[in-house]
């Protein structure tokens, strides 16, 4: 499937050694399989991006329902199918690596998703003063591949993922 070496490729640099690589890669599938063709995560990870973006960005969420209605979100799909693997550096794409899989087990089995909206919200000011459109979109962040402040984004990630928290208990 389309995706797959972009998975394993960096899992071959890491390791250097490629039955060690091949058992991770079979470890990382069972999470990623889902988001492949017949997989049920991508409709579903469009589907609470859009509740996400709801709650704590209304105004975004407005401006992309107004220009073209681009609240499918399907610009993320492939940072989602990849786990930001082509949005990132190297060196960068590691750690976010390691923020997801550890996510998991200290704040959200879904911060991939506050990932996505991080990203979103890191450019928001330029996305709103741009009246961007659903083309709009994927041309620019296109064009920003791996150019992100990856630190800056993870922080503000983990701060959403908080802000999210912080709404539910107040509830």
């Amino acid at each position: 499937m389309q995706g797959m070496c972009d998975l394993v490729a960096p899992l071959l640099v890491i390791f250097d050694d490629e039955s060690l690589s091949y058992g991770c890669f079979c470890r990382f599938m069972e999470r990623m399989i889902e988001n492949f063709p017949n997989g049920g995560a991508m409709d579903m990870h469009f589907a609470n991006m859009r509740s996400l973006i709801q709650i704590l960005d209304s105004e975004m969420y407005d401006l992309m329902h107004a220009h073209g209605d681009y609240t499918h979100f399907y610009f993320c799909y492939r940072w989602f199918l990849l786990d930001f693997k082509r949005e990132l550096i190297y060196a960068d794409m590691f750690c976010v690596w390691e923020c997801i899989w550890a996510a998991k087990h200290v704040a959200s089995g879904q911060f991939v998703l506050f990932l996505a909206l991080a990203l979103l919200e890191t450019y928001r000011d330029i996305i709103l003063s741009n009246s961007m459109d659903f083309t709009d979109i994927i041309k620019f962040f296109n064009e920003m591949a791996e150019r992100h402040n990856t630190p800056a984004v993870l922080k503000l990630a983990r701060n959403l993922v908080l802000q999210l928290q912080t709404i539910i208990e107040n509830k």
